[in-house]
């Protein structure tokens, strides 16, 4: 199950289909695995506090990911994690790689869904794979190499 929750209503002034474009890019990210996840498309003060709370940096970033508790008991569902997103970061970033929101959005919800399947960019290897997996997903999605 994939929940989306658009709290930001730049989200969908800027981009109509923000609910639609983030579902399509976490159905292809998850497309083999089972276990949900909720998407929360926000503003860059929601995400700024979420970033403090949980991981004790200050300010916005792109997006968050927030795994589950990978306990059947704590996590009956099977739920994977939560991703959030903030509309001003990541409108500024497409307009600043002069790519499209609805690419940079996709891309970045399955970078988020990534990190809830474990993987993580760290070190360089794992950066490696994780961007590999990354243009797949992408490339199925008729969108260019965010990395290109």
């Amino acid at each position: 199950m994939i929940d989306i929750e658009i709290e930001d209503d730049a989200w969908t002034t800027a981009l109509p289909e923000a609910e639609a474009v983030a579902l399509r890019a976490a159905r292809a990210a998850l497309a083999e695995t089972e276990g949900g996840v909720a998407i929360l498309l926000t503003d860059d003060a929601t995400v700024a506090d979420l970033n403090i709370r949980f991981r004790d940096k200050p300010g916005p970033t792109n997006v968050l990911s927030f795994p589950a508790p990978p306990s059947p008991v704590e996590n009956p569902e099977g739920h994977l994690g939560d991703i959030a997103l903030a509309y001003g970061v990541c409108a500024r970033e497409a307009l600043e790689q002069g790519k499209p929101l609805a690419h940079h959005l996709q891309h970045l919800v399955a970078h988020g869904v990534l990190h809830l399947l474990g993987y993580d960019h760290l070190e360089n290897e794992d950066a490696e794979e994780m961007e590999a997996l990354e243009r797949q997903i992408l490339a199925g999605l008729d969108i260019p190499d965010p990395y290109s």
